[in-house]
């Protein structure tokens, strides 16, 4: 007998979506609905949940090692806003002289970007890892170049001291949350809250609206330099408002999540962030990330709260399903009241999918609705979403009210295209660069690639195809949809695997780089001892096994040359971010490893043996 669980019920829009084909192939596509009002800037959400909830908790944070929640409500955090917002406007900073914040999420991070934004003065959050992980800090020095800040934050002295006393930060005023040194050349950040704002508040607040810049995201792309995406209040806005109409359970009940998305990025600045503050919700602080070490902080933190949304990118689902799979507690808290599992920055593999929905049933006796959506910095970030039930991995929706595609043939593949309010106007001082990223007629090219769930039926949603540079032809002018066969490929080594980088272009055959899982790898080896090396237990017989089996397993349904795995090459060194291999994310850059490690490349093909070991 099969059992029928059903899936949560929740107040979704109905699907609906115009396509027009063109005579030239090409595919235009945008939503039935039309995209209802929204503010002028983010402050108007903040001023709303100020006055209709103002003991409402908006964020909380764990301090250190605190066992408690610090948390500031909608009212308090308002006030504090416009208290940094007065000692930014004392300081004269502008849109030529912006706020650089260097840290990760915290509330004095929130307070700071959000009381810049309130008096228009432009933020430039920027990756922590530029000034921890890189060792020359090249991307946080052109980053600094670019934008000249007039105010610097980070929110510890002692771990940021590397960064703050670079050149390019010699003219600049240093704000710090904790261990200011006795020198007196570092301001503490209450020093800024604690300034009473006066009527300046008020006028510059009247003049921000929708042109006015409120961050400038910076992303590195394929090339590895930074481009600097210029993010306007229009695009942040309407953003949230297209959401909020085709997710219309935001509005039934304040959303409640748990996240570690890093503010400096869209997903978890734009998207999460500013979805919880135009509901109205609260958003609990992780400290924890996908990373061994960190993911223990994120498993304690789901233990005490339970999210009603829960946001990730794969890696992290990846990390978790172990912890979910054996920790009762962990589990029975992480589903309680858990309506949505959103996952998006990268595909999802359908094992994961399976193993969460499964989760799900077993543990409140029915499926989680899992959704997902799709866009990048440069769209604010959402041009399309999921807004009905799906039952596997890469559907990535259909577009949101006020955004238009346009699907372009390349190379035996739709190129997609990008028009809306949600839209860049371009990158910071990169004229040339704006130039290019939009085609004739306005549409922001986005560089990735989709194909329909059903063509003749496009309310079921396009699926995502990969990114158009990272596909390439074998010698026998075959092209490989790099993509697609990643996640397939993942999906059966995963025990072995955190990630991979396909190989094989103008080669007669796929290879792979594998970025070894080593936690993981360990457990097929035990019982060993400390002191065995990475080598030692990626060359262990029981995990080449693993991998034998799991490719084996791939290639009896792949069997194609643009789809069969033919050799593979275990990665010892971890991805590097100074050389734009990997994001603070997770998310793997195929062109950047391909070009870096040219030489492995080489050892995978050339060498005559299938398995190796770098």
């Amino acid at each position: 007998m099969t059992l029928n669980i059903s899936r949560k019920c929740l107040n979704l829009a109905e699907p609906a979506v115009e396509l027009n084909r063109k005579d030239n192939g090409e595919i235009l596509l945008k939503s039935s609905d039309i995209i209802g009002a929204y503010p002028k800037n983010l402050g108007v959400w903040v001023a709303k949940w100020a006055e209709k909830t103002p003991d409402n908790i908006f964020l909380a944070e764990k301090i250190d090692n605190d066992n408690f929640w610090n948390e500031i409500t909608y009212q308090d955090f308002l006030k504090k806003t416009k208290s940094v917002g007065q000692a930014l406007i004392d300081r004269k900073l502008s849109i030529e002289r912006p706020v650089a914040i260097l840290s990760d999420n915290s509330i004095d991070n929130a307070l700071l970007l959000f009381g810049a934004m309130h008096v228009g003065i432009p933020v430039v959050p920027i990756s922590p890892a530029y000034s921890l992980m890189s060792q020359d800090l090249g991307k946080l020095k052109k980053i600094l170049q670019i934008t000249s800040p007039g105010l610097v934050y980070a929110s510890d002295n002692n771990k940021f001291l590397r960064a703050l006393n670079i050149t390019e930060l010699s003219n600049t005023e240093k704000v710090v949350s904790t261990n200011l040194t006795d020198d007196n050349s570092f301001v503490e950040f209450n020093t800024l809250v604690d300034t009473n704002s006066t009527s300046d508040v008020g006028e510059a607040y009247s003049e921000v609206n929708h042109d006015t810049i409120a961050k400038i995201l910076f992303t590195s792309g394929s090339t590895g330099q930074p481009k600097g995406v210029i993010n306007t209040q229009r695009m942040l806005c309407s953003n949230q408002q297209a959401i909020s109409q085709v997710w219309k359970f935001l509005e039934d009940k304040p959303p409640v999540t748990v996240d570690w998305l890093p503010w400096n990025h869209t997903f978890g600045g734009n998207h999460n962030l500013n979805m919880i503050l135009r509901n109205g919700g609260t958003l609990y602080i992780d400290s924890g990330k996908p990373a061994p070490g960190l993911i223990d902080k994120t498993v304690a933190n789901l233990k005490e709260i339970s999210p009603t949304i829960y946001f990730n990118v794969p890696r992290g689902f990846d990390m978790l399903l172990p912890y979910f799979e054996t920790d009762n507690r962990l589990r029975e808290t992480f589903f309680r009241n858990l309506d949505v599992i959103f996952y998006a920055a990268a595909a999802l593999t359908q094992s994961t999918w399976d193993k969460l929905e499964a989760l799900s049933r077993q543990t409140i006796g029915e499926q989680v609705m899992m959704l997902s959506g799709w866009g990048a910095t440069e769209t604010a970030p959402d041009c399309t979403q999921v807004y009905w039930p799906i039952s596997k991995a890469g559907v990535i929706g259909i577009p949101i009210p006020s955004t238009k595609l346009k699907l372009t043939p390349n190379e035996g593949k739709l190129e997609i295209k990008v028009k809306g309010p949600n839209v860049t106007p371009g990158y910071w001082k990169q004229p040339e660069l704006t130039k290019r990223a939009f085609d004739e007629e306005g549409y922001y090219r986005i560089g990735d690639a989709v194909r329909f769930e059903d063509i003749e039926k496009p309310e079921k949603g396009i699926i995502f195809d990969g990114r158009v540079a990272e596909n390439f032809k074998l010698s026998s002018g075959t092209w490989v949809s790099v993509g697609n066969i990643r996640t397939d490929i993942l999906a059966k080594i995963d025990r072995v695997a955190q990630d991979i980088v396909i190989a094989g272009h103008d080669r007669q055959e796929i290879g792979i780089l594998i970025f070894p899982n080593i936690n993981s790898c360990k457990k097929l080896c035990r019982p060993i001892s400390e002191e065995t090396s990475n080598e030692e237990i990626l060359r262990h017989k029981n995990v080449i096994n693993e991998l034998l089996v799991g490719l084996n397993d791939y290639n009896l349904k792949n069997k194609s040359t643009s789809r069969k795995v033919a050799r593979a090459l275990f990665l010892v060194d971890p991805p590097d971010i100074d050389s734009n291999e990997i994001t603070d994310k997770g998310y793997i850059n195929q062109r950047a490893v391909l070009e870096g490690r040219s030489n492995y490349v080489s050892k995978l093909f050339d060498s005559g043996v299938d398995i190796i070991i770098l």
